[in-house]
């Protein structure tokens, strides 16, 4: 069957009242993002529904596209008919005699948007139905449990049917809830922290920690790949490559070991708070896992938290490590986390790290040393990199802005 168009169901977008109009552009955004590669395709938007109109572009390739966008609830591939009740019969035997297979069951689901077409939804179930039954043999009636649902949605100035419900991935639109930086690290955690926030509408950008020579360029590479796939749910991700060797050896030497963890967690978030303000983002993304590691308990979250007055998004703080590795495999992180390059949070770590580290000891250890020019100097040569899906980069520097 060649399907024209394929319908596009909002889902949460449809629980906004005055600004739904703007998480609907939002979202035709992302659609356009997604089917770049197919040029002929053309997306229409109403408050209602979206449309992606194939004209020629293979419905199969489209719809694995659309699977992964933000903000779509279900869609359905679909063929404009005429209106006129000789050209809708005919259509729709047409549509589910190519999806019938011996012994199954169908239903009728009808939507009149337009009062004035000449049936109404009972006629329309009643005259279609009776006219499949009457041409495919061994078809049967289940309203609960069909094979086959036929949905016929009447408007103004078509007719559509459609027969496949496929789901969507839910949420808002990617942007539609602002800006944060994703504290990106090399390991599982992180990456489906970002995916989480993006399925909520926060545009990410990524804050990654570089400490050569003791992490090496194949972790800076594990590190850009993994942001490769997170570019593909908006088509693109800014990655901040912040050069943290300095810092870090002056904490080794300056602060007491099993104290270090803990400084180290504070030096990055301040430096990711001033990465956020220079880019005007809203929040910080992190994918701490509570009690999973030392610089994981509350305590040392309460320690670590203070250097900022930043909201901090923790998507994983409630789930286990199990339900963090399934969604990794799902959105195809797992292997790249895995690769077996160290990153600045695995380097330098104590044998017997706080976990209730106390907020007024870190202070006092680090009231020895003035880590403000540090800071600076990492933020002024942070590198800046645009990712995107098919391996393209745009490389720059903090200081030339």
């Amino acid at each position: 069957m060649d399907y024209e168009r394929i319908l596009i169901r909002y889902g949460e977008i449809s629980t906004k009242g005055r600004n739904r109009n703007k998480f609907v552009d939002k979202l035709k955004k992302s659609v356009r993002i997604a089917l770049v590669s197919f040029p002929n395709v053309k997306v229409e938007a109403s408050r209602d529904r979206m449309y992606v109109l194939l004209n020629g572009e293979d419905c199969a390739e489209v719809n694995d596209k659309l699977k992964n966008i933000f903000g779509i609830q279900s869609f359905s591939p679909a063929i404009k008919v005429e209106r006129g009740l000789e050209a809708l019969k005919e259509n729709s035997l047409e549509l589910v005699r190519s999806l019938y297979r011996d012994g199954q069951t169908f239903k009728i689901t009808p939507k009149r948007s337009d009062k004035s077409f000449e049936l109404d939804t009972d006629g329309i179930n009643h005259t279609i139905g009776g006219y499949l039954l009457q041409n495919i043999p061994g078809l049967k009636v289940n309203v609960k449990n069909p094979d086959i649902n036929l949905r016929i949605e009447v408007r103004k100035e078509a007719i559509y049917l459609s027969c496949q419900t496929i789901q969507g991935a839910g949420g808002l639109p990617v942007g539609s809830s602002g800006k944060a930086m994703l504290m990106l690290s090399g390991g599982i955690d992180s990456p489906v922290a970002g995916y989480l926030a993006m399925k909520r509408g926060v545009e990410v950008e990524a804050v990654h920690f570089f400490s050569p020579p003791f992490t090496s360029e194949r972790a800076k590479e594990k590190v850009i790949d993994l942001s490769q796939k997170l570019a593909e749910i908006y088509g693109s991700l800014t990655l901040h490559i912040v050069p943290f060797t300095n810092i870090q050896q002056t904490i080794r030497e300056q602060i007491p070991e099993n104290y270090s963890m803990t400084s180290t967690r504070r030096m990055m978030l301040r430096i990711t708070d001033e990465i956020r303000k220079k880019h005007e983002g809203l929040a910080i993304i992190t994918g701490e896992s509570l009690g999973q590691v030392a610089s994981q308990t509350l305590e040392s979250m309460f320690a670590i938290n203070e250097v900022t007055n930043t909201p901090i998004l923790r998507p994983l703080i409630t789930m286990d490590k199990t339900d963090i590795i399934k969604i990794a495999q799902e959105i195809d992180t797992f292997e790249i986390s895995n690769r077996p390059f160290e990153d600045c949070c695995t380097i330098f770590v104590p044998a017997s790290p706080k976990t209730k580290p106390k907020r007024e000891k870190v202070q006092h250890f680090e009231s020895f040393f003035d880590f403000e020019p540090l800071i600076h100097e990492a933020v002024q040569k942070t590198e800046r990199i645009v990712i995107k899906p098919d391996n393209k980069q745009r490389s720059e520097f903090s200081d030339l802005f």
